[in-house]
């Protein structure tokens, strides 16, 4: 068995400040049942994983059933729900890249297409779409249940500059080891006039304070990095990319309270969850910067 190498950070994994301390400690819920400490860098606002294991050693942390964007499981009443609203999501999404892209068609990659729900519903709605998946198990999914051939993530590099309309990253940025590595083959790949679509979870989010560590979106390890709105800006700035406009994703604060009751308490409390998820909807619609989950659309 290889043995797992981790990756311990001097500094900040995205403005290199040394300005980096302790934030807190979180369990890995999903497969390991390890507890991995969260860093929090004072200069740019990013937190990220300390000690995280690196690329070739972190696959077996994605090995579980209840991985749902590698699996398209419906085990469960929080990815039951997930499913039900997984069709208003597509709808949203595809409303979204139409009008900041001002195209009806036009073409598009998506980055860690998982089991290629996205990929297919943009491809009846007459896109141009190239789907990279990293895992092959949800490649397979993708090909057997949405009727998509995805290909390898390893495909990323090799893409034609400036060739797309649209590039969207559903929650995968915060699952990539190579981030300025990666940041800047995304605005080589986007055209001039193209839009780039990063969605993250935030931890400065009502919900993020009220679970702390029991965060369901901190995720570790498979989150590397976990993204404050001036944490992205700043690492969009160091790649000549610029934020055009922020979007809530109003359904993520239920998703993600569903989950941290859980991980709280060992058994779910879903009134609970559901008066937090609409308190931090809430107070996202004061102010947008405070949501769950946020996309970030992006030109150059």
């Amino acid at each position: 068995m290889q043995q797992e190498k981790l990756i311990h950070y001097s500094s900040c994994p995205s403005c290199s400040s040394t300005e980096i301390a302790e934030a807190l400690t979180a369990c890995d819920h999903t497969v390991s049942q390890k507890s991995f400490s969260i860093w929090e860098c004072s200069n740019c606002s990013l937190r990220f994983t300390q000690d995280v294991p690196d690329a070739a050693s972190i696959g077996v942390y994605y090995q579980s059933e209840n991985y749902i964007s590698h699996t398209n499981t419906r085990k469960g009443l929080v990815n039951s729900l997930y499913h039900m609203v997984r069709k208003q999501t597509l709808s949203d999404k595809h409303r979204l890249l139409c009008s900041a892209t001002r195209l009806k068609h036009g073409k598009l990659l998506d980055i860690g297409a998982g089991t290629g729900a996205f990929v297919a519903y943009m491809k009846q709605h007459d896109w141009d779409v190239t789907g990279l998946e990293p895992d092959e198990t949800a490649r397979e999914v993708a090909l057997t249940q949405n009727k998509v051939q995805l290909s390898p993530v390893s495909d990323f590099y090799s893409l034609q500059p400036e060739s797309y309309d649209a590039i969207t990253l559903w929650h995968v940025l915060e699952h990539v080891h190579d981030l300025h590595v990666y940041v800047g083959q995304l605005a080589r790949l986007l055209k001039k006039e193209g839009r780039l679509f990063i969605a993250v979870p935030n931890y400065t989010s009502h919900d993020a304070a009220v679970y702390r560590d029991a965060w369901a979106a901190y995720d570790v390890p498979r989150h590397l990095y976990h993204f404050s709105p001036d944490a992205m800006e700043d690492l969009l700035f160091r790649h000549g990319l610029q934020l055009q406009v922020t979007r809530p994703m109003w359904y993520d604060s239920f998703y993600i309270s569903m989950l941290s009751e859980k991980y709280r308490n060992g058994k779910g409390n879903i009134a609970r969850a559901a008066w937090t998820g609409f308190v931090s909807d809430v107070k996202a619609f004061v102010d947008k910067s405070r949501c769950s989950s946020l996309i970030y659309v992006i030109g150059k």
